[in-house]
């Protein structure tokens, strides 16, 4: 309930203005992260670890948090906040995909 109350907070904080490029150059950490996320949920896909139903799910993941980043960056500009809401969305989802590629089930 808080994540969902927290997105819609900052979709509403972000949604009045518009603009890019700026923002857009400050995140490629995120961007790399992202991408290094969604590789180990296809390398797990791969090799058995991970479920459709469990990928499925983490994809949805990614997601929202290209969703939280996108919201971000509309303005133009993404805010010490926003960058630490992204990033703790990136931190549980790499706890998540951990967990999962850990875990006894295979497909």
């Amino acid at each position: 309930m808080k994540r969902v109350l927290m997105g819609f907070m900052l979709a509403a904080l972000l949604v009045s203005t518009v603009g890019l490029p700026a923002a857009q150059a400050r995140t490629r950490r995120i961007d790399r992260r992202e991408a290094r996320q969604n590789a180990r949920i296809d390398q797990g896909v791969a090799s058995g670890q991970i479920t459709r139903a469990e990928a499925a799910r983490l994809k949805a993941g990614q997601r929202r948090i290209h969703r939280m980043e996108r919201l971000a960056k509309a303005d133009g500009v993404m805010t010490y906040t926003e960058r630490v809401l992204v990033l703790q969305a990136q931190n549980y989802q790499s706890r998540e995909i951990f967990r999962i590629k850990h875990n006894a089930r295979e497909s």
